[in-house]
């Protein structure tokens, strides 16, 4: 496979499985499909949580991806500003969403915004406080690891300030790093486990002199452990979740286990699904998804830019 496939899968199997968890979001796993059932368009008989959106439709992680993207290949470095601006931009105007259609923001980054909206400094309107710890950093970091082309430090350290504008958590900063590691360590030929194993190495060894880090990595997030996974939206069930669900062995299967989870199932699967999606490529995609997924109008120019800036460094 060739990396050209591997991101194109990335930055499709993210928005896919966004928008295939899309109208399940909230639902426990009892109230949800049976498992053969949960696909893009719900069965008959099940009420959608969004009555008004279509099948095919990401939701504010996808966006918040594409801003991210947009913002990385427009500056050729993580700039927060840039970035929280088009945040701002998708929030009040609908930039980066299907048919300029905004319906699910995050407590956290709305709290965010609002506050960077109305004069307070960006490095402050964050809450860092140890119940702050949404998945709503995690869930659109993955381009971040696509277009990164410095060190591993750097991209830990990129990876922490993307998470601040809006999640200034420690934990939430440490579980965006570990999943770009994650990303790297894939597209570097790992598999899905040893992928995850590199990651972890990597950051016990960056945080050999940084202490707080590494109780959040070894208390909190407990990398080698299982964990629970409940498809809820706290920040380490959400990377455990994915996690669990990137134990299939097909892309679909991977988004079907997310969403069967239920709760927060626009994000699990589609912080698995941009993993399953580098892993198994773009070709692994159901083409019946693909086709169903609304905006790619959007993401082709993105890509495209993308597929280039690697290309450029290899």
């Amino acid at each position: 496979m060739s990396r050209q496939d591997q991101i194109k899968g990335a930055i499709y199997g993210l928005l896919i499985g966004d928008a295939v968890g899309v109208p399940y979001e909230f639902n426990l796993p009892e109230q949800l499909p049976v498992y053969d059932q949960i696909d893009m368009i719900t069965p008959n008989g099940f009420v959608k949580t969004y009555p008004n959106i279509v099948f095919g439709t990401w939701s504010d992680d996808g966006a918040q991806v594409l801003c991210l993207l947009d913002s990385l290949l427009y500056k050729n470095k993580f700039d927060a500003e840039d970035f929280m601006n088009r945040i701002c931009n998708w929030y009040q105007h609908g930039y980066m969403a299907v048919d300029y259609q905004v319906f699910d923001v995050g407590i956290q980054t709305r709290e965010s915004i609002g506050k960077y909206l109305q004069g307070v400094p960006l490095g402050k309107v964050a809450k860092n406080d140890e119940l702050s710890n949404g998945n709503g950093a995690l869930m659109r970091v993955l381009p971040l690891a696509l277009w990164h082309q410095g060190t591993d430090e750097e991209l830990i350290q990129d990876a922490y300030a993307q998470s601040h504008i809006t999640h200034a958590h420690l934990r939430s900063k440490v579980c965006c790093a570990l999943y770009c590691l994650w990303v790297r360590s894939i597209l570097n030929g790992l598999n899905i486990n040893t992928g995850w194993e590199k990651a972890v190495a990597i950051l016990r060894e960056y945080y050999q002199d940084k202490p707080e880090d590494s109780e959040q990595l070894e208390l909190y997030i407990q990398p080698d452990e299982e964990g629970v996974h409940t498809g809820s939206g706290y920040v380490v069930d959400c990377l455990k979740s994915a996690k669990f669900a990137l134990q299939q062995s097909t892309y679909q299967d991977v988004v079907k286990t997310a969403i069967s989870l239920g709760r927060d199932t626009d994000t699990t699967a589609c912080v698995a699904g941009g993993i399953a999606g580098l892993y198994y490529g773009s070709e692994a995609i159901p083409k019946v998804w693909a086709e169903q997924l609304s905006g790619k109008a959007l993401v082709e120019p993105l890509l495209n830019k993308l597929l280039k800036h690697v290309s450029s460094s290899i």
